[in-house]
């Protein structure tokens, strides 16, 4: 599983040392490769004809000294809840078995296009994202990316396994409380979720509107920042982390009892102080709030996209899917609208106190509590065996609206350990900014 970086590649383009016809094969090969294997179905649909065109369109481009950037001629997959025109958005349920071909892309697959990047595949995930496992989909369980008994963790599942696997360079994912970050924390990759609207959610199938982000996964950190600075409309800028303020995580939430996950996260906080950052012990006290909220408004807002079908064709869902549904039907409207005011004024409050009276830049914790469980173990119908953990340490996050970004770090022989490091805006208003982007990938440079 050792192939060139993102960076590796972005410069043997640039310097016309190969094509991006020859990188599309190879990855086209690579996927080949994934055939009669138990990763076979990472891979949700590809179009092989239209990357090999893009391609054969970049080195025309680039042969008339139009290279575009760092992304121009790259492969890249894309989560299969994420429209990319020509190939079907089937979001790993039968429910959208027949769902012909996307007529156009999502926004965030049309700003990469815009920078160059060739689409080459689109990848399994969680069933409709609703989930942090990669254990639920149609096509069964996504294989971790060493050890196929483990999961990948989700929803973004392929994406991860995939990158992890050394197949594709970059991969989009999509990230409502855990679903790039978790999959990143147990696959041993990288997987940003920046601030919420930084990236576009247009063209994505929706989990909750309120707590949806796009996220970017990568093999290591400087391969994300370099395509998280190549995608049109970011504002990325070199941020030194001497001198930051970084609050570790305390309280009942945020301690681990896995002690390879805590030596991690001791590690990552020496190699902050030992680059001039000032690390302190923190606590987040809307967390049991935030918490509870959560699943509220997700569950809320699942099951208003789900209705139609849920009531039609519920047999078509895979069954902890149907049953998170289920449990949604008789919610009270007003408990959901509590859920979304408090979220809001916790949301004030939190970065208030962090930003303002606490003078931090950014936070960091383990991205979770545990490494990756058995597939067997992640179906269990008790949500505390790996649901409910996989989530608690990153849906906090989404709720803030804040970027987030989970590095692995090595302790031991064992499986990845993932720390997260999360920006915090320059203002308590608003929902974050670049500049908090920039914070999180300083901070996750020095520590990955």
């Amino acid at each position: 599983m050792s192939t060139p970086t993102l960076r590796d590649v972005a410069g043997l383009l640039a310097k016309k040392e190969m094509t991006a016809t020859e990188h599309v094969r190879a990855t086209l090969h690579a996927l080949d490769g994934l055939l009669d294997t138990p990763w076979a179905n990472l891979v949700a649909a590809r179009d092989d004809a239209a990357a090999l065109e893009a391609a054969a369109r970049a080195d025309a481009e680039m042969a008339d000294g139009n290279w575009i950037g760092p992304l121009h001629g790259i492969a890249v997959a894309v989560k299969d809840n994420i429209d990319v025109a020509g190939m079907p958005p089937r979001c790993g349920s039968a429910v959208l078995a027949d769902v012909p071909p996307a007529e156009s892309d999502a926004r965030i697959v049309a700003r990469l296009r815009e920078a160059g990047a060739i689409i080459v595949a689109k990848t399994h995930l969680h069933e409709f994202a609703y989930g942090p496992t990669g254990a639920v989909n149609a096509s069964g369980p996504a294989a971790h990316p060493v050890d196929p008994a483990l999961i990948t963790g989700g929803s973004s599942s392929g994406s991860a396994a995939l990158v992890a696997r050394g197949v594709v360079p970059l991969a989009l994912g999509t990230d409502t409380g855990c679903s790039t970050r978790t999959p990143a924390a147990l696959c041993g990759v990288v997987g940003f979720k920046p601030s919420f609207d930084a990236l576009p959610t247009g063209g994505v199938f929706p989990l909750s509107t309120t707590f949806d982000h796009v996220g970017l996964l990568a093999a290591d950190v400087l391969d994300v920042s370099l395509a998280w600075g190549a995608i049109p409309g970011v504002a990325h800028v070199r941020t030194p982390v001497a001198g930051l303020r970084v609050g570790r995580l305390r309280g009942e939430n945020w301690d681990v009892a896995d002690a390879a996950i805590a030596a991690a996260v001791d590690a990552a906080c020496q190699a902050l102080a030992d680059a001039g950052a000032e690390v302190i012990d923190v606590e987040l006290p809307e967390t049991p709030q935030l918490l509870a909220a959560y699943p509220i408004i997700t569950g809320s807002e699942a099951y208003e996209t789900h209705r139609g079908w849920f009531e039609s064709v519920p047999e078509l869902y895979q069954p902890p899917t149907a049953a998170l549904l289920a449990a949604q039907k008789d919610r009270p409207a007003v408990e959901y609208l509590h859920a979304l005011r408090t979220v809001e004024r916790l949301r004030r409050q939190a970065l208030s106190r962090l930003r303002g009276s606490l003078g931090l830049n950014a936070l960091i914790t383990a991205t979770t509590p545990l490494r990756a469980v058995t597939q067997e173990q992640a179906l269990s119908a008790d949500p505390a065996v790996a649901r409910t953990p996989l989530l608690r340490m990153c849906s906090p996050f989404n709720a803030l609206g804040i970027p987030a970004i989970s590095a692995p770090v090595t302790i031991d022989v064992g499986a990845p350990v993932g720390v997260q490091l999360i920006g915090l805006p320059t203002t308590a208003g608003g929902h974050g900014s670049h500049p908090a982007e920039s914070t999180a990938l300083a901070c996750a440079l020095t520590v990955g």
